[in-house]
């Protein structure tokens, strides 16, 4: 029985490459937010309009317990999810936790290049949003890091880096089971 989880910040790649990861190792992929989304059949946003991020946060916890008790799967969660509640701590108990660190430009070219609406940054001057993401990953980096792997990742450009990544992340995890 395999679980990955996969968490970092968001623009890390954690949905990329979970879903490659999950090709490679023949297990289910889910990303934390679609399955929330799914759920509740509303987006995100809609949720946090209507719950507040404390309401938003409860029905993330549960629907983390929930896929996570899932077998044979790669997770990727939202930026947010291992910072509320004991999340990490969950996380380590029942899978192979593994956080995707990159710097804040790295991030920054991901966000950049990225094609979905994320509510945090929207509307934000490459300075405000580089600012934002340091002053993130300073609150958030004390949980990201009590994963139990932790991967350096690069702007990626090329199936052959995603792929690097996956291999690398298989071998992390397939050594600890």
């Amino acid at each position: 029985m395999t679980r990955i989880i996969l968490i970092g910040y968001m623009g890390a790649g954690k949905t990329t490459i979970g879903r490659h990861l999950a090709e490679a190792l023949h297990l289910d992929f889910f990303d934390l937010d679609w399955y929330v989304e799914n759920r509740f059949q509303k987006k995100i946003p809609d949720i946090f309009a209507e719950r507040g991020e404390a309401g938003f946060r409860e029905v993330e916890r549960r629907m983390l317990h929930e896929v996570a008790e899932f077998e044979n799967i790669v997770l990727s969660c939202g930026g947010g999810t291992p910072c509320f509640f004991d999340n990490i701590d969950y996380m380590n108990s029942v899978a192979d936790v593994v956080y995707l660190r990159a710097t804040p430009a790295v991030l920054q070219a991901h966000l950049a290049m990225g094609k979905s609406v994320r509510p945090l940054i929207q509307g934000k001057s490459p300075d405000e949003l580089h600012d934002f993401i340091v002053q993130s990953l300073q609150q958030r980096s004390p949980f990201y890091e009590k994963a139990r792997h932790t991967i350096d990742i690069d702007v990626i450009h090329t199936k052959e880096q995603i792929a690097a990544y996956v291999r690398q992340i298989a071998s992390l995890t397939q050594s600890t089971h």
